[in-house]
This record gives C-alpha cells, structure tokens and sequence, in this order.
C-alpha cells in the first residue's frame, strides 16, 4: 500500500514537473503574440497565465467531475491546447515577433490568416473568464454518486416478509371431491355358437352415494408460534411466593449492606429486591432509621 502511495505521488509530481517546463516554453510565445495584438507590458507577460493557466484548470476539473460537465471540461481543455498550439506555431512562423518589430495586429500577411489569428489571440481572455467560472462552478456543485447496497433492501424485505402474522396468509379451502360412478354394462346374449338358453341376467350392484365433503376455511400453519395478544388468565400464570415484611426486610438489608447513604432510595430497593413501591418505601425508611439517618 505504501509503494503504491508512493508510485501515485512520483506520478503527480513528474505532471507538474512537465507542466511547468511547457508552460516556461511556452511563456515567450504567447507574451509576444499578446505584444504583437496590442497588449502592454504588464498585460504581455500575465497573458500566458489566461491560456495555459485555463488549460491546467480544465485538467483539474477533469479529474473530479464526471459524465457530461467532465467531457465539457475535456472539451475546453482540448479547445485551449489547440489554440496555445496555433499561437506557438505562428511564433515560429514569423520571426519579427520575437523582436517585436512587427506591426501592431499583424500577425500573417494574407489577410484572412491575419484577421482569424489576431480573432484567436484576443479571444482567448474573454473565453477563460467565461469557461473558467463555469468550471469551478461545476466543480464546487459536484457531489460523487452515492453506492447503493443491494443487499440492505434484500434483508429489509425478507424481514418484512417474516414479520407477517398468520392471519394475513391465504385461506386455504379444500375443493369438493366427485365421486367417479360408472353403471356395469347389462349382459348381451349372442347366438353364434352359443346355447339359446336365456343367460341368466346380472344383478347391477349399486354404488354407493358418498357425502359430498363440506367446505371449510382452515388457516395456513405458520412456523412461528404465535405470540399471546391476550391478557394471560390467572390459572396459567406462574404463582409468584409471597414474601413476609421481615424477608423483605432481611433481603434489602443484604442486597443494600455496600451502599452508600445516597444510594438508599425507595426506587433502587424496589429494582433490588423487587418488590412494591408501597413496600420499597417502608424499607427504605426502615434502613435510613438503622443507619441514623433523617426519614424522607
């Protein structure tokens, strides 16, 4: 993990290390090409921050937005690189302007070069101003795309699922059962080499009718016993032992024996010995009276 920190870190920094030898060899060409448009001193020497600078701002924001603003900000970062490669190819091109001895909004000598270039060069700062704000603006509206947890919604469900009473299961009800009755074929007498004496004829042997089964609603067994809703009669209750004063009192005076004088409260004898807030109070001013101390 560190080695990979570290392989990460030797990476940024060789960016920004090739970064600024470009950006340094860059400087002389866009500062004279900002001279050769009009540009004074102060304002020659602060122009290859508007270009170059805009391109390292679309490179941050790539790296942070996502989806349609992140190929917006590939798009201008490609934009402006196009553009700084246009105006350093120009700077080579013409040698007067390493000298500043051309002309003021001269930069080729057919005219239409000269109009389209002079048009890249002064637009260049309008369109930072407008691209630039609306990077950070994008970037500082940007909120990363939380991870859904398929397998919460799965457990939430089942247990909903679970949770279910019986008595909102299907009624299952039994279909009514027909009883198959076929009469038995009567006997045919046949005459071809057989005797002529009447046969003798069989007795249909009736079948009997069957009840038809009646229809009754059975509720679906559920796994899980049901739990009491119901108040609990008093024959089903467990018979708790009845405690006389003097085993309350021995029990408190046990379970009480370490604490301290500002503990002895009715309601923490009543969790100890478990008993009523009636009888917690009695001991209670039972046990200050033993240890000295001012009944409540």
């Amino acid at each position: 993990m560190n080695l990979h920190r570290k392989g990460r870190a030797a990476l940024v920094l060789a960016l920004v290390a090739v970064v600024a030898m470009a950006f340094r060899v860059s400087w002389n060409a866009l500062r004279d090409i900002a001279g050769a448009i009009g540009a004074d001193a102060t304002a020659a020497t602060l122009y290859p921050f508007v270009v170059d600078g805009l391109m390292a701002l679309a490179l941050i924001a790539t790296l942070v937005l996502a989806g349609r603003d992140r190929t917006f900000a590939l798009r201008v970062l490609a934009a402006y690189t196009i553009a700084s490669l246009v105006l350093n190819y120009v700077h080579g091109l013409v040698p007067e302007l390493h000298g500043r001895s051309v002309d003021w909004g001269r930069l080729a000598d057919w005219d239409p070069a000269n109009w389209a270039l002079v048009l890249l060069a002064t637009s260049l700062p309008v369109g930072s101003i407008y691209f630039g704000s609306d990077l950070v603006a994008k970037v500082l509206h940007h909120r990363p795309t939380p991870i859904t947890t398929p397998t919460a919604n799965a457990e939430e469900s089942t247990n909903t699922e679970r949770n279910q009473s019986s008595s909102d299961l299907a009624v299952s009800t039994l279909a009514p059962i027909t009883p198959n009755v076929r009469p038995l074929p009567r006997p045919v007498a046949v005459g071809f080499l057989k005797s002529t004496l009447p046969a003798k004829p069989v007795q249909v042997i009736g079948q009997p009718t069957m009840p038809p089964i009646e229809r009754r609603a059975v509720a679906a067994e559920s796994a899980r016993p049901r739990r009491a809703t119901g108040r609990v009669p008093e024959v089903a209750r467990t018979p708790r032992p009845k405690r006389t004063p003097d085993e309350l009192l021995d029990e408190a005076r046990k379970a009480t024996a370490e604490w301290p004088d500002a503990k002895l409260t009715a309601e923490g004898i009543r969790r100890e010995v478990r008993t009523s807030p009636a009888n917690a109070r009695t001991l209670r001013d039972t046990l200050r009276a033993e240890r000295g101390l001012q009944a409540v």
